[in-house]
């Protein structure tokens, strides 16, 4: 019969199994364990991950993660609460992994990339974007547009390093006018916080050398083959996710209009440290979540666990994410 006594009690034969597994190995001719070629290389395999919305095939590429520490990370709800609902999800309780997810959508013989992730302006655990899209099997001078959800730096970094380089020169690079407005407003960087300075430093810095050439867009237009801007303000001013479509089958990337699902899709009312406008963030999330519970419409989030896609049922006062099933075909 299996228990909890029966489990925890095998763990130390197990163990000393494991410990007796490498002269085992060495007796039947195989190498024992630290001798060369043994063991495995350090990192994961690439991190992008393919799927078809109709004719539309979308690759999303993992950035990497940063962690954030738990504590003041939702304003409206207490820390006990949080660390309650990241201990049900089996998550850490003291710091949450934020990952990032960019998604490249091959649709009409265009290459359109939506967000960038941080470039080399992230965490150190961070900046994979690059190496992962590659592995995917593009070129970045074969990218024909950039879609850009909102100006944060994990989203634009990886427009521009820290040498200055673009690695998407070649790219139209579209923006929401909205945000466009807000963030290279001068009056409005002068009167910021001095905690929000930064950010409207680092939106220059990324888009003041290629100003002149930046297109933006409202809300309600087809920016690329299948693929259309929908408003969802509230996280910053001008904060765009984009509807892509292809016949009856479609996919919002919703880009922030949540953080982690665990905290945010569970609890759509909380509002989380990172939204310029807790009231409009929520009324966008509600929105959105409603929806795509409602009509069954697959989501991507930019900041959900890895490919970051799924769908959303109601359950209660909020909703549960709930993932896709990982498949190797395309």
């Amino acid at each position: 019969m299996i228990s909890r006594r029966t489990i925890l009690a095998s763990a130390p034969a197990a163990a000393a199994a494991a410990g007796m597994a490498p002269a085992l190995a060495q007796n039947a001719g195989a190498p024992a364990a630290g001798a060369a070629g043994a063991g495995s290389a350090a990192g994961q395999a690439p991190g992008f991950y393919r799927y078809k919305v109709g004719d539309i095939e979308i690759t999303a590429v993992h950035d990497g993660v940063a962690m954030r520490p738990v504590e003041g990370l939702v304003r409206n709800a207490e820390l006990g609460d949080v660390k309650k609902a990241l201990t049900e999800a089996f998550l850490p309780d003291t710091a949450l992994p934020i990952t990032f997810t960019a998604l490249v959508i091959r649709s009409g013989g265009k290459t359109v990339l939506i967000d960038t992730g941080n470039g080399d302006n992230g965490a150190p655990t961070s900046g994979h974007f690059m190496r992962n899209f590659r592995a995917a099997g593009f070129d970045p001078a074969q990218v024909d547009t950039v879609l850009i959800s909102h100006f944060h730096g994990d989203h634009i970094g990886g427009l521009r390093l820290k040498d200055g380089t673009a690695p998407f020169a070649k790219a139209e690079i579209m923006v929401p006018e909205t945000e466009w407005a807000f963030w290279m407003d001068d009056a409005k960087m002068s009167a910021a916080p001095e905690g929000m300075k930064g950010g409207f430093q680092n939106v220059r810095r990324v888009f003041g050398p290629v100003a002149k050439d930046v297109k933006q867009f409202q809300a309600g237009k087809e920016l690329a083959p299948g693929i259309t801007a929908v408003s969802a303000p509230g996280h910053t001013p001008g904060h765009t996710a984009f509807r892509i479509a292809s016949g009856d089958k479609q996919l919002m990337m919703v880009a922030d209009i949540t953080n982690h699902p665990a905290l945010f899709v569970r609890n759509p009312a909380w509002a989380a440290v990172f939204d310029m406008d807790a009231e409009v963030a929520r009324d966008t999330r509600v929105k959105i979540l409603d929806m795509a519970a409602a009509d069954r419409i697959q989501l991507a989030f930019y900041h959900a666990p890895f490919p970051a896609t799924g769908h959303v049922l109601k359950d209660g006062s909020g909703f549960r994410f709930v993932p896709v099933q990982w498949s190797s075909a395309v």
